[in-house]
């Protein structure tokens, strides 16, 4: 997985949510997973929090990573939600977070799963960038965001 374009897709992305907590947050990461992914929306609830209850995901600056590997899937999949209101997160700085990449590898993704985690995270360090997520206007002003880096960085 090189490109964000091959991670997320376009209906994987959301913006403005309400939710009050992490548990309510990975339930509807389950519901936005399951139609592109096919699997159970329950299994990406319960898989989600079991990896958040060995540390938090919440990596500083508003931002949170959850990842789980899943039965059923063929590869690296995506989802982001950009959040109506922050959520406590016990992030390492103690911040809320608003924004939320889900990364949902197979079960045998060990080298895939830590470099597209990698990716993740190297794009959501920029502060640049992150402004400009906090400030789209849409979801498709938001995958647009993730993937017209992409072709930048192909060119």
């Amino acid at each position: 997985m090189t490109d964000f374009s091959d991670l997320l897709r376009p209906d994987a992305v959301m913006t403005g949510l309400s939710v009050t907590s992490r548990k309510a947050l990975f339930q509807q990461l389950g519901t936005l997973a399951g139609p592109g992914t096919g699997i159970d929306p329950r299994a990406v609830t319960e898989k989600l929090a079991a990896r958040e209850k060995l540390g938090s995901t919440g990596f500083g600056g508003g931002v949170a990573i959850p990842h789980a590997k899943l039965e059923g899937i063929a590869a690296p999949v995506g989802l982001f939600i950009r959040l109506a209101q922050p959520i406590a997160f016990d992030a390492v700085d103690d911040l809320p977070v608003d924004l939320v990449f889900a990364l949902l590898s197979p079960v045998g993704a060990g080298s895939d799963h830590l470099k597209a985690l990698a990716r993740v995270s190297r794009q959501l360090r920029d502060r640049a960038f992150l402004a400009k997520l906090r400030g789209a206007g849409s979801r498709d002003a938001l995958y647009a965001l993730f993937t017209i880096g992409d072709a930048r960085h192909a060119a």
